[in-house]
């Protein structure tokens, strides 16, 4: 029951426990049904689907649905691409993913949220968000990179 009021939409992202494969042009993915040999869009439904949902409000600057009737949608976590990374950096994401994750009406809960500096790449923020969905008992785990610093990976969440 929790898997159908969560929804079923279009595949938009390819990993949806660690987005890290966004690539702009190849938005939507396609499958072909063994049966026929037709080609249909990828969909995802119930946790995939709020997973690629809450990746796409992270992935959205805040303001840029204004036009279509949506302006709080997204997250300030763009502010920060360019920024060196510091503890108030940290933080500062933090704040900005919490403040996209009151947002989405599907989470009832959010029971943490680590913002980290990877071990490898300085650049990079690993976010790493617990959180219990409406209709679920069973918690979320969403891991995703957030590449902070200019110069490395360009910004934001793409590799």
């Amino acid at each position: 029951m929790a898997n159908e009021r969560w929804g079923t939409d279009l595949r938009l992202l390819r990993d949806l426990r660690q987005q890290n494969d966004r690539h702009p042009g190849r938005d939507l993915f396609v499958r072909e049904r063994l049966a026929t040999g037709l080609v249909d869009l990828e969909t995802v439904t119930a946790v995939a689907n709020l997973q690629q949902a809450l990746l796409l409000r992270f992935l959205t600057q805040q303001g840029e649905l204004e036009g279509l009737g949506h302006p709080t949608y997204g997250s300030r976590l763009y502010l920060l691409i360019g920024e060196p990374n510091t503890p108030a950096n940290r933080n500062r994401a933090k704040l900005y993913v919490l403040e996209a994750l009151a947002a989405e009406p599907r989470v009832a809960e959010v029971l943490s949220v680590t913002v980290e500096t990877n071990r490898a790449d300085r650049g990079r923020l690993d976010i790493d968000v617990h959180l219990r969905p409406v209709f679920s008992d069973t918690v979320l785990n969403l891991v995703f990179p957030f590449f902070i610093e200019a110069g490395l990976a360009g910004g934001g969440l793409l590799p």
